[in-house]
């Protein structure tokens, strides 16, 4: 893990909004959007068809209706703990951003996201 020498925030500087608090009956109020990597709710489209494929000996499939959906991303509510700061961080974060975090520690995961 990298050290940051500039870079030097305490319990008493580390921002209020990524505290997590100490009660249990918190709820997250946020849309469903990943903190670290952006991913978002995405639309799509289910396309059905009919008919019987050209090399099966039919006379080709044919597109009989589009169906809008959404996509969405895989997200969990976590709570990231941060050893330098001593401190737990709830977050809404997708499970590839989980895999960023344990890879990279969450510090740096989160001073790249610009979230610190």
């Amino acid at each position: 893990m990298q050290v940051f020498d500039d870079f030097c925030l305490t319990a008493d500087t580390f921002p209020a909004f990524l505290r997590a608090p100490h009660n249990s009956n918190f709820t997250l109020a946020m849309s469903r959007i990943c903190s670290i990597r952006g991913s978002h709710v995405r639309s799509g489209g289910r396309i059905h068809r009919s008919g019987l494929a050209k090399k099966k000996g039919g006379i080709g499939r044919h597109v009989t209706k589009v169906v809008k959906r959404k996509v969405s991303p895989n997200l969990q509510d976590k709570r990231i703990w941060v050893p330098e700061f001593g401190h737990y961080i709830k977050m809404r974060l997708s499970c590839k951003a989980i895999k960023t975090i344990t890879k990279n520690g969450a510090l740096n995961t989160l001073i790249k996201a610009g979230l610190i």
